[in-house]
C-alpha cells in the first residue's frame, strides 16, 4: 500500500502542467510566499520602530527612508514575490510576457507613489522650516499637483514603452491631438496656468484681504487649481476663476504695513486765536498717546464758509479692519474729551443771511 502510494505521488509530481512539473510549481509557490511574507515582516518591523529611529536621526535622507518604507504597498511585495517564484519555472512566451508586464506595472506604480510621497515629504519639511509662511502654504497644493502630473506622465510613458508601444508615434499623435484638446479646454488650461502664476509670483496668499475690480471684497480662503475663493465680510463665499483674478485690478490690503487715517475737524470761527494755534499740537499729542499709531501731520487746511477746517493724518500700525477702527474710535473719543475740556466748539454747516429792510 505504502509503495503504491509513493509511486502514485511521485508519478503525479512528475506530471507536466503548462510546461512545468507539479514539483516545480510547488517550489515556485513556496518561494513566492516566503518572499512575500519576509518583505511584509520587514516592513512591519521597520514601521513599528520608525518613530523612535526618526526621533534619534535628524538626517533628512534617513527620515525619508523610514517614511517611504512605511508607505510601501502590499502589491509591490506581490510583484517581487511573483517575479521570484517564476524564476524557477519555464513559462510559455505569452505567459512569460504577461507576468513580466504585470510585475513591471506594479513596480512602476509603487515608484510613482514613492516619488509623490518624496515630493510631499520635502514640501512639508520646507513648510516646517519656514514656519507660518502664508505665501509658501498657498503654493503647496499647486506645486504638489504639478509634480504629481509630471511624475505619473513620465511613468506612463515608461510603462507603455516597455509594453511595446511606439511612444514616438504616440507622442506625435498626442502633439496633434493636444492642440485640439487645448482649444477645447482653453478655459480650464488658462485657469491651471493662472494658478501656477499665482503660486510662483505670489500676488496674494491665503489670509490676504483683496478688493477685486472694486466689486468683490473678501479674505482669501483657498487658492486652488481652477478657482480662488474669498470670504466676504457679510459671510458669503465668493468664487472666482484664477484667470479672471489675474486679469482684474486687485488691491491687496494684506500687504499694507500700515494704513492712513484722515480726519477733518470743523472748528467755529469764534474760537480764540491762541486756542486755534494750539489745536495741531493737541491732536498730535492725542495720536502719540496710542501704542499702535504713528503721527503724520496736522494743519489748519482751509478757511471754510462757516468754519475753520483742520486735517489730521495718522497711520494705524495694525492695518486690519477691527484694530484700525478701534484706534480711530479711541482717538475720536480723546478729541471730543479734550475739546470739551478746553471749551472748543465744533462748527456746523450754516449760512448766514442778512436781510436789509428799506423804508
Amino acid at each position: 500500500m505504502i509503495a503504491d502510494f509513493l509511486t502514485n505521488t511521485l508519478g503525479a509530481s512528475q506530471r507536466i502542467f503548462y510546461g512545468n512539473s507539479f514539483t516545480d510549481w510547488l517550489i515556485a509557490a513556496v518561494v513566492s510566499v516566503a518572499v512575500w511574507a519576509s518583505l511584509s515582516l520587514v516592513r512591519r518591523l521597520i514601521a513599528t520602530r520608525s518613530t523612535r529611529y526618526i526621533a534619534d536621526h535628524r538626517s533628512t535622507p534617513i527620515r525619508l527612508l523610514f517614511y517611504l518604507v512605511g508607505n510601501t504597498k502590499q502589491f509591490l511585495f506581490l510583484a517581487l514575490a511573483l517575479d521570484a517564484g517564476q524564476e524557477s519555472l519555464t513559462l510559455a512566451p505569452r505567459l512569460q510576457h504577461i507576468v513580466t508586464n504585470l510585475v513591471l506595472i506594479l513596480v512602476l506604480l509603487q515608484i510613482g507613489l514613492w516619488a509623490g510621497r518624496t515630493v510631499r515629504f520635502y514640501l512639508e519639511i520646507k513648510e516646517l522650516e519656514r514656519g507660518p509662511d502664508r505665501m509658501f502654504a498657498g503654493s503647496l497644493d499647486i506645486i504638489n499637483f504639478v509634480a504629481s502630473l509630471l511624475i505619473w506622465s513620465l511613468l506612463i510613458l515608461v510603462a507603455l514603452d516597455n509594453l511595446g508601444v511606439n511612444i514616438t508615434a504616440l507622442l506625435a499623435g498626442l502633439g496633434v491631438g493636444g492642440v485640439a484638446v487645448a482649444l477645447a479646454l482653453q478655459n480650464i488650461l488658462g485657469d491651471l496656468f493662472a494658478s501656477l502664476s499665482i503660486a510662483l509670483d505670489k500676488p496674494f496668499v491665503v489670509g490676504d484681504t483683496l478688493n477685486i475690480d472694486a466689486t468683490f471684497i473678501g479674505s482669501v480662503e483657498h487658492i486652488g487649481i481652477k478657482t480662488t475663493r474669498l470670504r466676504a465680510d457679510s459671510g458669503e463665499q465668493i468664487i472666482l476663476s484664477n484667470a479672471d483674478v489675474l486679469k482684474s485690478r486687485v488691491r491687496n490690503f494684506g500687504r499694507m504695513p500700515e494704513q492712513r487715517i484722515l480726519a477733518t475737524l470743523r472748528v467755529a470761527y469764534a474760537t480764540p486765536d491762541e486756542t486755534l494755534a494750539a489745536i495741531p499740537k493737541l491732536l498730535e499729542d492725542i495720536v502719540r498717546e496710542q501704542a499702535n499709531a504713528r503721527f503724520d501731520r496736522c494743519h489748519l487746511k482751509t478757511l471754510g464758509d462757516s468754519s475753520v477746517l483742520f486735517e489730521l493724518s495718522y497711520f494705524a500700525q495694525q492695518p486690519k479692519l477691527n484694530p484700525m477702527l478701534d484706534l480711530q474710535q479711541t482717538v475720536n473719543f480723546r478729541i471730543l474729551a479734550e475739546f470739551r475740556r478746553l471749551g472748543i466748539d465744533f462748527a456746523y454747516p450754516a449760512q448766514r443771511v442778512i436781510v436789509e429792510q428799506q423804508t
